[in-house]
C-alpha cells in the first residue's frame, strides 16, 4: 500500500493543479447531472455538454420526461451514442423517481443503482457533487492513473479500485481527488502517451519508477 506522505504530497499536488475540482458536466437541476452522467457513459463530457441543452429545453421537467416518447429523447441525444438504451433509461429514470421519490434524486447508495441506467460510478458521482458525501468515482481515468501511480493494485475492476482508494484517500478528499483524476488524466496522464517528462507527480509514480529502473539496468 502506497505510504501516507506519498497520497499526501500526490492529492496536493493535484490541489495545486486544479484548485477548482468541478465536474466537468453542465446542469441545473440534480436531476440533470444524473441524466447528464448516464448520457455520458462511452462519450465525452464534451459531447453531453452539446447535448443537454436542447434536450433539457425539449424536456424541461421531470414530468416532461416522465410522459416523454423514448424515441423522440433519443433523436436528441444520438450523438451521444447507445442512444436508444439510454433515452429508455432517461424516461424510465424520471418515472420512479416521480413515483418513488417525490420528484427528487435520492441520496443514498442502495437507491440510486435502484434507478434504471445507474451504476455505482454514477451513484457515488451524485452523493459526492449533490449532497456532499464521501464518493469514490471511479471512472476510466480514476482507474488508469491511480493504477500508474500504485495508489491501487492495477485492477481495472471499478469496485475493486474503489474499495482499494476507501482504504487509503481521506473520505473529505475522496470526490474532489477523483474530479481532480479526469482533468489530470486528460491534461497529462493520457491512455496513450502520457506526458511523464516534466509531470509534477512523477516522484511517486510506481509506473516511472519501473521505466527510470528499467532504463538504468
Amino acid at each position: 500500500m502506497k505510504a501516507k506522505a506519498a497520497v499526501s504530497r500526490i492529492i496536493q499536488t493535484l490541489k495545486d493543479l486544479y484548485p477548482d475540482a468541478l465536474c466537468s458536466l453542465q446542469y441545473e437541476k440534480d436531476y440533470e447531472l444524473l441524466f447528464a452522467v448516464r448520457l455520458a457513459a462511452q462519450c465525452t463530457d464534451a459531447r453531453v455538454n452539446q447535448v443537454t441543452p436542447a434536450l433539457f429545453t425539449r424536456f424541461p421537467s421531470l414530468e416532461s420526461f416522465a410522459e416523454a416518447d423514448p424515441t423522440e429523447v433519443g433523436h436528441y441525444i444520438h450523438s451521444c451514442g447507445f442512444f436508444n438504451g439510454k433515452a429508455r433509461d432517461l424516461v424510465a429514470c424520471a418515472q420512479k423517481l416521480l413515483a418513488d421519490h417525490g420528484g427528487k434524486v435520492p441520496a443514498t447508495m442502495e437507491e440510486l443503482t435502484a434507478l434504471p441506467g445507474v451504476g455505482r460510478k454514477t451513484a457515488n458521482l451524485i452523493l459526492g457533487d449533490i449532497y456532499g458525501q464521501p464518493a469514490y468515482v471511479c471512472d476510466t481515468h480514476c482507474i488508469r492513473i491511480t493504477g500508474r501511480l500504485g495508489l491501487t493494485d492495477g485492477s481495472k475492476d471499478p469496485l475493486q479500485v474503489e474499495r482499494q482508494l476507501r482504504q487509503i484517500l481521506p473520505a473529505k478528499e475522496s470526490s474532489n481527488f477523483c474530479h481532480r483524476m479526469v482533468l489530470f488524466g486528460r491534461d497529462t496522464c493520457t491512455a496513450r502517451s502520457p506526458k511523464c517528462e516534466g509531470c509534477p507527480l512523477q516522484k511517486d509514480c510506481d509506473l516511472r519508477k519501473a521505466e527510470k529502473k528499467a532504463e538504468k539496468d
